[in-house]
């Protein structure tokens, strides 16, 4: 054992470290939770800008008439109500991916079923709200 040397032989610039290397996109398959947490981002940002719509809205109201008439024409046009439908959806939407993540908070639904319900009660809960909400509008104004 003696003539054995320990000591590591000194790299030279040249030399890359052996890293390991993380598997390709490819190596997993997509699966709804994935899809989840990407639409939750998503639907943040998009959460952000509508609140710029709510600002110019509500500047609109404070002010006079003639500007509240032109904030009112086009949101009440067709493409804005499809601006706002898409805003509220977007709203509930991350509303019940955030429970969801409160859920996991607590340590409940990491399971791989339960994860898989989750995502797709968020889904459908985010699509009953918006429907529930858009027909109380519609109806009873």
């Amino acid at each position: 054992m003696a003539d054995v040397d320990t000591r590591a032989a000194p790299r030279s610039r040249t030399t890359t470290a052996e890293r390991p290397l993380s598997p390709h996109l490819e190596v997993y398959t997509l699966s709804l939770t994935m899809v989840m947490s990407g639409l939750h981002r998503i639907t943040g940002v998009v959460l952000c800008f509508g609140i710029l719509l709510l600002v110019w809205w509500l500047v609109a109201l404070s002010g006079d008439a003639g500007s509240f008439q032109t904030a009112a024409n086009v949101l009440g046009s067709w493409f804005g109500r499809l601006v706002i439908f898409g805003f509220s959806w977007t709203l509930f939407h991350h509303l019940m991916g955030g429970i969801r993540h409160a859920i996991w908070d607590t340590g409940k639904g990491m399971d791989h079923p339960e994860r898989e319900q989750l995502a797709l009660a968020s889904i459908v809960g985010s699509l009953t709200i918006t429907a529930i909400v858009w027909l109380v509008a519609l109806f009873i104004g």
